[in-house]
């Protein structure tokens, strides 16, 4: 428990056998369940989250669910966003399963959702001091593109970052969040954004800490940023738009 919060961590996951099971220990002993979903890995990746729980305080707090195929990492946190529902948590935060997430910051996105200030709280990695030296400068010119680009088609000009996927969100805002309709891939925390504003959401951002090692690789490339993310982009747009049109109409 967190501030009498009970507390789950999404971990999606695909061939991550180098750091799953440092992701898996780290997690704070304050969370109460630890869902590992590993999107169809080729490697051993599920095994060796459950290897990692049997470390921990409370190795019964942590489950692997397994996706037969490879759906998106989209689909993926989806699939832990149900489980943590069905479970009854007041929160649930996502942290990758490569180990990019600081466990240090996790009661800094946890905190405005305990004091009622968000019903979402996502990582700005570039309000972090490091985050010149740590993010490789391609990566940085593709995360202020798309997070300009988000601002426009989300409806959240304070936000940014959006690709950053370290995030925590409160049981009632996930409630109102179409799961089965969220884009399944890389794109996904830019059609969340839309569909929070939407639901009307309060969303804050918190400095994090970037974190590039070794093992690291992103789903940023060229391709994504030419196909699929402004096709995603574009769709959240719209719908956003067109709730808000709906929602002019039902006042009229």
């Amino acid at each position: 428990m967190y501030r009498s919060l009970r507390v789950c961590v999404v971990i999606p996951a695909f061939n991550e056998r180098q750091k799953i099971s440092q992701t898996v220990v780290t997690v704070p002993d304050f969370v109460d369940d630890i869902l590992v979903v590993d999107d169809a890995s080729s490697d051993d990746t599920g095994e060796r989250a459950m290897e990692a729980a049997r470390r921990r305080v409370r190795p019964s707090g942590v489950e692997v669910i397994r996706h037969v195929q490879n759906r998106g990492v989209g689909a993926a946190i989806s699939t832990g966003y149900r489980r943590a529902l069905a479970l009854g948590a007041d929160v649930a935060v996502v942290m990758a399963g490569d180990g990019q997430m600081d466990p240090e910051d996790l009661p800094a996105l946890l905190d405005p959702i305990a004091s009622g200030e968000a019903g979402y709280v996502k990582g700005n990695r570039f309000a972090h001091p490091d985050i010149w030296s740590a993010m490789p400068p391609s990566r940085i010119v593709g995360n202020v593109l798309l997070s300009a680009a988000t601002k426009v088609t989300s409806g959240y000009r304070h936000v940014f970052d959006s690709q950053c996927g370290y995030t925590a969100i409160a049981r009632e805002a996930l409630a109102k969040v179409p799961l089965d309709e969220l884009f399944p891939r890389y794109g996904y925390p830019n059609d969340l954004l839309s569909r929070l504003h939407v639901a009307g959401v309060r969303v804050l951002d918190v400095p994090v800490r970037p974190i590039y090692g070794e093992h690291w690789r992103s789903g940023i490339h060229l391709g994504t940023v030419v196909h699929p993310i402004p096709w995603v982009l574009l769709r959240s747009w719209g719908t956003r738009l067109a709730a808000q049109a709906r929602k002019r109409t039902a006042r009229s």
